[in-house]
């Protein structure tokens, strides 16, 4: 057999070999979506567990390089976690259950500050009206006469939760300390299992990036979003704004979520406005400041901080929002941008699939190493 023919039957097998794993590839991509959804009790604790955990990767090594031993270090890890979530919960939704409470007694306050816009649309009069009888009728009014514990921590939270809500908590809780208490055993061991040593530094990087990638912008984000919970709170406090812990850890939180989540902050803080304040100017003032505060958070401060590294494509970003939001609702927003950065690492650290050059030009998936290997092959024949 000349080397031509060889060379044209080793093509012809890759070809058939790349054909099956697009084949799959698009099946699985068509299916995974259903099958996140559909189980979403199981992938969306595990997912965002594993999340946190990436993200609490470089707490648990700055522990481990002091001496600490990885299972206490992680264990620290999960309670410095569970401080945070226990913050947040007590800052946000404790309040927010006694402004939902109230907000029936306030419904007509809210449709008097809205009298002189509303003047001006007869047709939106009529529909505001239907509305606040709606709401007045419905399930915030039943909420109004229902008597409900807030919850006053976590272990409350769980206590008065379904029983699925406290098996995922722990199980979230679980995945993170055995990922960090394994995780340092975990990457020396995968990086040992490779046969070559530039395979284990390929693996060794792909592992690096993900949790440099993941941690710096979880981490970036949050302080960001903090500071700008804390500026919005404090802006509040001076106009006058009732729980302005609460409201500014609503935007710091929904900052999380691009495009959106400022949008939606700014809509709770105006109608909040309107329920406190009797001058419709001022009641919307606190929706002002917010998105005041956003436009110099999003063009200033985010660029500076998170620099070019980690700059996404605006279209990917909005693709992940939609597709994760449609799996796992508001959770898979949250995750929306973290799991883009997780996915983009990977993606390129093993190399972007040449779909279009398979399909058009007659080649396979792998079009850089099919270069390298003809290259060998021409210098075979040229030294035979």
């Amino acid at each position: 057999m000349t080397p031509g023919e060889q060379h044209e039957i080793n093509r012809r097998r890759d070809r058939l070999l790349a054909s099956i794993a697009l084949t799959s590839g698009i099946g699985l991509a068509f299916a995974m979506p259903f099958a996140l959804r559909a189980g979403s009790e199981f992938f969306l604790p595990l997912t965002a567990a594993l999340v946190v955990a990436i993200a609490l990767v470089p707490l648990l090594e700055w522990m481990e390089r002091r001496g600490l031993p990885s299972a206490l270090a992680a264990f620290l890890a999960v309670i410095g976690f569970l401080i945070v979530a226990n913050t947040a919960l007590v800052l946000i939704i404790v309040p927010a259950t006694d402004w939902f409470r109230i907000l029936p007694q306030r419904l007509p306050q809210i449709q008097s500050n809205l009298a002189p816009l509303i003047d001006f649309y007869a047709s939106l009069q009529r529909f505001v009206d239907e509305t606040v009888q709606m709401l007045a009728t419905g399930p915030v009014a039943a909420a109004q006469t229902a008597t409900v514990d807030t919850p006053r921590s976590l272990l409350q939270f769980a206590a008065t939760s379904a029983p699925s809500a406290i098996i995922q908590m722990v199980f979230a809780l679980l995945i993170i300390y055995f990922f960090l208490a394994g995780w340092t055993r975990l990457r020396r061991r995968t990086i040992n299992s490779r046969g070559s040593f530039d395979g284990a530094m390929a693996v060794a990087r792909v592992i690096q990036n993900v949790v440099d990638a993941t941690s710096a912008y979880v981490i970036t984000i949050a302080t960001i979003n903090l500071c700008l919970g804390v500026a919005v709170a404090v802006a509040l406090t001076v106009i006058g704004m009732p729980s302005p812990l609460m409201w500014g850890g609503i935007v710091a939180l929904l900052n999380f979520i691009p495009y959106f989540g400022p949008m939606l902050a700014a809509v709770l803080l105006g109608l909040g406005g309107l329920m406190v304040f009797d001058d419709v100017w001022m009641a919307l003032l606190p929706a002002a400041l917010q998105v005041a505060f956003h436009l110099v958070e999003a063009n200033a401060i985010t660029p500076l901080l998170l620099g070019r590294r980690l700059t996404m494509n605006p279209l990917l970003i909005l693709v992940s929002l939609t597709f994760w939001g449609w799996v796992w609702g508001t959770p898979g927003a949250l995750l929306a941008v973290p799991l883009l950065i997780i996915i983009q690492t990977v993606v390129s650290a093993a190399g972007t699939p040449d779909i279009a050059g398979f399909l058009f030009e007659q080649g396979t998936l792998t079009v850089p190493r099919r270069k390298e290997n003809d290259e060998k092959d021409e210098t075979d024949v040229a030294d035979g």
